[in-house]
Order: C-alpha cells, then structure tokens, then sequence
C-alpha cells in the first residue's frame, strides 16, 4: 500500500481502506463508526472533488445518528484499482460500473440498504442511478448541483445515435465554433487526450489551476449570475460562463487563470482554505485528472453508457430532494433539465432548493443550510 500523509480531519472522521470494491480498493472517510445499527448516508463527490469534499458535513450527519460514508470514488485520490491511462478501459468507468461500485461498498460495510445517498456535481447522476436502479437498497437520493432528468429516451434513436461520434462530433460544436467569438464545450474538451496535461501541467501550476478553477465557479465569482436558457442552441449556451463554454483556442488552465482570485481574496476565502486546498492540489497532482475525464469521455462517446437504455421511461420512486447553490450555473447548463427531474424523472420530489450565497461548492460554501436541508429531508422520507 503506498505510503500517504495524513489528512486534516475533523475530530470523529476516520481515513482507512475497503479491499475488494468492485475491483477497487476503496478509500473512504468515515463518521459515526463506533456505533454499529446505525442507519447509513452515502456520499458521492463529483469532478474534480474527493471524498475530502464531504467533510464540512459530515461530522454533524453523524451526530444525527447515521453512519457517514464517503468515498474517493472510481478514478479519484486514494482509491486504487483504476487505470489511468488515456488508452484504458474506457467501460470501467460508464456509469452502472460507477453505480456498481457503491453497491459494493455498501455490502463490504455491512449494510443492506441505505437510508440516503447524496451526490454532488457527477455525484448526482451516480445518486440518481442507484436510487432508480436498486430502490431496495438505495431507499432515498439527494442530488447537489446537476439536476437528473431521467434516463436516455430510446425514441431518440439510443446508441446508435452515438455510435460514430467519435468521428461525426455533434453538430452544436460546430456551431459554437462558428460564433463570431468561437466557443467549445466543456464536456468534450474534458474528452480530448490534451485536456489532462493541460491541468495537471497548468503553467500557474496546479494548486493555483485549482484555486481559480474552484473561485471561478463559486458564489465568490461575483459574475455568477445564473439564469435558465431558451434551448440547446449555441448562441444560448455561448451565454454561460467559460468554465462550461470555453474560448475555443484556449484549455482549462488558461481559461480559469484569468480569473485567479487576488490574495486577499484567497485569504478571505473561508470555505476552503489554503491548506484545505493542498489536499486536492497534492492529490491531484499525484493522480492527475484522467480518471474522472473517464466519465466524461463515458457521456461524450454515448457508447459506454448504451446500458442505461435499459431504464428507458423508468423513474426515480424513492423520495428525492435537490440542493444547489443560487449562483451554481451548473442548475441551468443543461436547458429543460432542471425541469423536467421536478415533472417527470423524480415521482416523490420532497423539496428542490437554491442556496443564497453558494456557487457549485454547495456543501463546502453553505455547510450549514446544507446539513440543515439534507436533516429535514431524511425526516420528511421517514
């Protein structure tokens, strides 16, 4: 096992290690261990996160009474089992293999059902899928920042409007392209082989690649302003800001370091310090991003993920919520799924909130609103 510097953990969280996750050997933070029979939370980290992203949260879960789980998930940290390689199995990562995984640890920590998992940017739609595929062990889903509106429709021509993208990319990039400002979007830039080089190699280096990367979609990025759009089109999505659409001629390290926030910004920044930061900064910098590019690349080829067609017209019947930031943009990327996850994808939607004062980092920027909506939330379901 390789040797790793402890990490600054609240008092009643514990770092260790579960073998045999799937193929993985899973690194998880831990809250409310000492007592066994407690009902368990699972929570689910997105991109470019770690399960060191739930700490904020977890010590007052567990205080509740529940048995706080959060691991480095498939491709991130600690976790190891993964190849992270451009070149490797892509279908490693699509995300019933993903679903699969947390299925796995919930068995390995001896439990049979969970009373809720939450997830957080691609975390959500991990959530989403265990709650809608196994709703006898997931028995309630909290999704943060990325609304799920529901399986791919078959009728849309499933993976077989996918099966040459590789070749054939979607029209919309060309389109973006030929704006008088061309554009790109995030998703495939995230799938291309340059794009982790880019950020692991950032030229500011990579603790200060992430500092404004984190700044930049935060509620402290004061041009963080969300509103919905009119349609999947790009003069539209050309109206996000650069971390989703980017400048087409320039990668994620150049396009975050012009909005580095100032050191009297970053000393203010309580939400995330500069040594909470060092822990991504130096775990990124070991791993680098390429396991969680994986997930996109997933999304990006349509392919990998074909086996979610399975669960066409099929919804999300345990009880559900929503929590994000007001300022979290990552709500509206998407036009009509906010939408459609409140009418259609989830039947018992206990309550969707927008936290005033929190960008995408929901659980780190407003710890507080958050555990006082996910306590309330858990007490609704029953």
């Amino acid at each position: 096992m390789t040797s790793f510097a402890e990490l600054p953990l609240a008092t009643g969280i514990r770092s260790r290690f579960v073998e045999n996750i799937n193929g993985l050997t899973m690194h998880v933070l831990e809250a409310g261990h000492e007592d066994t029979g407690r009902p368990c939370i699972l929570l689910l980290h997105g991109f470019p996160e770690l399960a060191y992203s739930w700490r904020k949260v977890m010590r007052p879960l567990a205080d509740a009474g529940f048995h706080v789980v959060a691991p480095d998930q498939r491709g991130y940290g600690r976790t190891t089992g993964w190849n992270g390689t451009y070149d490797g199995d892509l279908a490693a990562f699509r995300m019933l293999n993903v679903v699969k995984d947390a299925l796995a640890l919930v068995f390995a920590l001896s439990h049979r059902s969970v009373a809720a998992v939450v997830g957080h940017d691609f975390g959500s739609p991990v959530a989403a899928y265990c709650g809608l595929v196994r709703p006898d062990v997931f028995r309630s889903v909290a999704m943060m920042s990325a609304p799920f509106p529901g399986p791919p429709d078959l009728s849309a021509g499933g993976a077989a409007a996918h099966s040459n993208a590789s070749t054939a990319p979607p029209k919309i990039l060309a389109e973006l392209a030929a704006l008088d400002r061309p554009r790109k979007h995030y998703h495939w830039y995230y799938s291309t082989r340059e794009a982790n080089e880019n950020m692991r190699s950032a030229p500011q280096g990579i603790h200060a690649f992430l500092r404004a990367y984190y700044h930049h979609k935060s509620a402290d990025w004061k041009a963080n302003r969300p509103f919905r759009l009119k349609a999947w089109s790009a003069g539209e999505l050309a109206k996000l800001p650069t971390y989703y659409v980017m400048d087409l001629d320039k990668g994620m390290a150049e396009t975050v370091a012009a909005e580095m926030p100032s050191p009297a910004e970053v000393a203010a920044c309580k939400w995330l310090t500069e040594d909470e930061l060092r822990v991504y900064s130096a775990e990124f910098a070991r791993t680098g991003f390429q396991g969680g590019l994986q997930w996109y690349r997933c999304r990006t080829a349509g392919t990998p993920n074909a086996d979610l067609e399975l669960f066409s017209g099929r919804t999300i019947d345990v009880p559900s919520c929503f929590i994000a930031g007001a300022s979290d943009w990552g709500v509206y990327q998407k036009p009509g799924d906010f939408e459609n996850m409140q009418a259609t994808a989830c039947t018992q939607m206990l309550g969707c909130h927008l936290v005033d004062g929190a960008g995408h980092w929901v659980q780190q920027e407003r710890p507080a609103q958050v555990i006082e909506l996910l306590l309330r939330f858990f007490q609704e379901r029953g």
